[in-house]
């Protein structure tokens, strides 16, 4: 291991980072973390914080989590690698599938095409949505609406159903086809609605005139977050989802869940889906599926779906798409001991619990400071501070402002992320309430600092 001299010298100037300009990380070379354990993580310098992003929203076990370092030892001793295209197979990722079904089914979820990560499960749920309904005979359903806001990866068929211009403009002209609609985002939206229960069914009605636009015969999916993430932790009315999924059931449109984030317990509920009583036809998992430890994701497909594929005798039901790590063994063990352990601890429990504290922490901090706009989360672990520089325009806090105040936190001993004027705390969902406690002071602290 090189030194930490070294490793200070040589911080970003061989290697671009992800979702920054590469003069900036240059000009500002991010904090090397060094070590981790627990809820915590380590600078090179020794500054040991709360991680109150818990990874990327993925490491909801923490980063001690015994039985899934285990897991991976285990198997590269046993079988490193091998492939699942057509012909081979390996032990632990057949336990997975059978795992995933069961874990699934209350979401009407049995069958898992495996992946790399999140941004490949979406783009395998958008490409296995048009082949549907091709198998079906309609090939001309082959457009994707989504909504504004929605944050649904980098790939390109992902980043063209993203509902951010911020992850789009540097990339385009995107795949055509991909329509948006209003979020049902209460602090700002072109209706000029607060009250979230009639912005959702003006966010529905939306939804159904756009659908009407383009001819129902025309698309083959939707694509939402239950909960949306990177777009500043936009929870909608309960009414909200199940409206969706009604539409798209009346329409003959597939829904795909970007479960990326909600699964696996983060909403509160073993699944964002389930949070609100939706079957959804095609789902993305990623990032907890392996806490983290191991690049890993599936695509979840409804029975309804999967018989169509199954019992297809036209030959177009060959998936032609897949990844070199799909059903990777090491990434299935991982997956294997990071469910059961999910399972053992019962974190929904313990992430709607310390979810409740944390959101109404940050709604007290709201009442003494005018720098924050909106408070947003309650449903499970994941809370969004929307900053502004006047409360009476929402005027957005500039970033360097929103910048030290992430500085200051992490001074005060916590990590948080800063996307655009949103703070977003995402901690792992094993977190104890002295943890909140201290991240709830540090956000004080560095709202003071700041």
């Amino acid at each position: 291991m090189k030194d930490e001299n070294f490793l200070k010298e040589n911080n970003a100037r061989h290697m671009w980072h992800p979702m920054c300009h590469p003069a900036d990380s240059l000009a500002n070379p991010p904090r090397i973390i060094k070590a981790a354990s627990g809820v915590r993580i380590t600078d090179i310098d020794g500054t040991e914080v709360i991680d109150a992003i818990g990874g990327l929203w993925n490491v909801n076990l923490g980063y001690s989590c015994a039985p899934i370092k285990q897991a991976i030892a285990d198997q590269l001793e046993a079988l490193p690698y091998y492939s699942t295209f057509r012909g081979t197979s390996n032990d632990a990722v057949i336990e997975l599938s059978w795992m995933l079904r069961e874990f699934f089914e209350p979401d009407g979820l049995s069958r898992a095409f495996f992946t790399s990560g999140g941004s490949d499960s979406i783009e395998i749920a958008m490409r296995l949505a048009r082949q549907y309904h091709k198998i079906r005979g309609e090939a001309g359903r082959v457009k994707y609406l989504s909504l504004k806001k929605g944050y649904h990866g980098t790939h390109m068929g992902g980043a063209s159903v993203n509902g951010n211009a911020n992850f789009r403009a540097q990339y385009e002209p995107m795949l055509p086809g991909c329509h948006h609609v209003p979020a049902p985002y209460a602090y700002r939206n072109s209706f000029g609605e607060r009250d979230p229960e009639t912005l959702a069914q003006l966010c529905l009605a939306a939804l159904e005139d756009e659908i009407a636009f383009q001819g129902a015969h025309t698309i083959a999916a939707f694509v939402m977050e239950p909960v949306m993430g990177a777009g500043g932790v936009i929870v909608p009315h309960p009414t909200f989802m199940p409206g969706v999924r009604d539409i798209c059931s009346r329409n003959g449109i597939l829904l795909i869940a970007d479960e990326v984030v909600t699964a696996f317990g983060r909403t509160g509920s073993w699944s964002g889906s389930r949070h609100w009583g939706v079957r959804p036809d095609l789902m993305a998992t990623a990032k907890a599926i392996t806490n983290g430890y191991f690049p890993f994701g599936a695509c979840m497909i409804a029975d309804h779906v999967a018989e169509v594929f199954e019992n297809d005798e036209t030959g177009k039901a060959n998936v032609a798409s897949g990844y070199t790590y799909s059903g990777h063994p090491t990434g299935a063990a991982a997956a294997i001991a990071c469910i059961k352990e999910t399972q053992r601890l019962n974190v929904v429990a313990n992430a709607a619990e310390r979810g409740t504290q944390l959101f109404h922490g940050v709604l007290a901090l709201k009442d003494k400071y005018d720098v924050i706009g909106d408070v947003r989360g309650g449903e499970g672990l994941m809370t969004g501070i929307e900053f502004v520089s006047d409360r009476a325009t929402k005027a957005p806090l500039d970033a360097q402002s929103a910048g030290r105040i992430q500085n200051a936190m992490f001074d005060a001993g916590a990590m948080a992320r800063i996307s655009g004027p949103n703070m977003i705390l995402s901690p792992a969902l094993i977190i104890s309430e002295a943890d909140i406690d201290g991240i709830l002071s540090a956000i004080e602290a560095g709202l003071k600092a700041a």
